[in-house]
């Protein structure tokens, strides 16, 4: 009897989180636009209170140190716990721009400027579940949360996340588009 009472509500959890993996992927270009290529790679971030940061150096194509691709935490002022985690690109050889994953280099309130903020909270301008496609110079920054888990459940403070990322030269909306 527990079990046909429990079916209903577990069907009612299932299906949102399904439903958030398969969104729409969402695209924006970043304020800088240039020829610079990467070598490419795929990782994925692994981030809880206690493993918070994540960083990553990200070479051109020539082999050097060209970026630092890193996800940081955001706690609220006046607060103690994670909401949501940032990701971060920042040019190593032009520092005055802390996150060149931006569209401008002014935050601002456009959705496609929240590509980068990996809020999973259900006012978040971005589903957590969509392929977030960055254009950076001439590559591409593909961010994509796995999983994640408030505790408790019903507050909005984030007790683990798993980001798969992806560095590429190639626009990823063209190989989407040829399996479809």
């Amino acid at each position: 009897m527990r079990l046909r009472l429990l079916a209903p509500l577990l069907l009612g959890i299932a299906i949102p989180l399904a439903a958030q993996s398969n969104a729409a992927p969402v695209y924006a270009e970043s304020f800088r636009q240039g020829s610079t290529h990467v070598v490419e790679e795929t990782f994925e971030a692994k981030l809880t209170p206690q493993d918070s940061a994540y960083r990553e150096r990200i070479k051109d194509s020539h082999g050097d140190d060209r970026y630092v691709f890193s996800i940081l935490p955001r706690i609220p002022e006046g607060d103690v716990k994670i909401t949501n985690w940032q990701a971060r690109l920042a040019d190593l050889h032009h520092p005055i721009y802390e996150n060149v994953l931006m569209t401008s280099p002014q935050p601002s309130d456009d959705p496609k400027d929240a590509l980068w903020r990996l809020d999973p909270g259900g006012a978040a301008p971005v589903p957590p579940g969509a392929k977030r496609i960055i254009k950076v110079d001439g590559f591409y920054v593909i961010l994509q949360v796995k999983a994640y888990h408030f505790t408790p459940p019903d507050s909005p403070y984030l007790d683990s996340m798993t980001v798969a990322v992806e560095f590429t030269n190639t626009d990823p909306r063209k190989a989407d588009a040829s399996q479809k």
